[in-house]
């Protein structure tokens, strides 16, 4: 757990369309050379979005950054072969192609580590959505998951009441 918390995230770039098979490729390599104390996660950035077809709406999830995974580890140059050379991957992004640490900004606003906050809500209260595709949207609170951070919320989306999973770091009280 120590050396995840001395861990830092890095941004890889890839083929278009192959973040999903680096990301698996990777984390092949992660197993076959023992990596699990050195890489700790692996994310494509993805973001919910409401997509209207045919006069219907529906949310759908989308590649925020197309062509790019973020991973966070313990960056050594003994693991710059290793990753740079996982199929489906081009190289880290940074100058000449070498690492460049994430600031903490860029991980916040990036959603990469999870915040934990700590919302006092309960049934029946009311709540603005304040992060997401739902942003704005006020609802009212159904259940509440407090060991998970999360809850279950009422919105009235597309003319009628639509119940929501949401992250305490999504909402606020009203």
């Amino acid at each position: 757990m120590e050396e995840e918390l001395q861990a830092k995230w890095y941004v890889l770039h890839t083929y278009l369309g192959y973040e999903q098979v680096a990301k698996d490729n990777l984390e092949v390599v992660v197993k076959k050379y023992h990596l699990e104390d050195r890489i700790f996660d692996i994310v494509i950035p993805m973001e919910e979005t409401i997509e209207e077809k045919n006069g219907k709406k529906k949310l759908v999830s989308r590649k925020l950054m197309p062509c790019y995974l973020f991973v966070k580890m313990k960056y050594g140059d003994d693991l710059w072969h290793n990753v740079t050379r996982t199929r489906g991957i081009t190289g880290f992004v940074g100058p000449k192609g070498r690492p460049l640490a994430m600031t903490e900004d860029e991980i916040r606003k990036m959603h990469l580590e999870k915040v934990n906050v700590d919302v006092n809500v309960k049934p029946n209260d009311k709540i603005e959505v304040i992060d997401g595709p739902l942003s704005s949207l006020v609802g009212t609170v159904v259940s509440v998951d407090a060991e998970n951070h999360r809850c279950k919320v009422s919105v009235e989306m597309f003319s009628r009441d639509t119940l929501v999973d949401l992250d305490f770091s999504q909402i606020r009280v009203v």
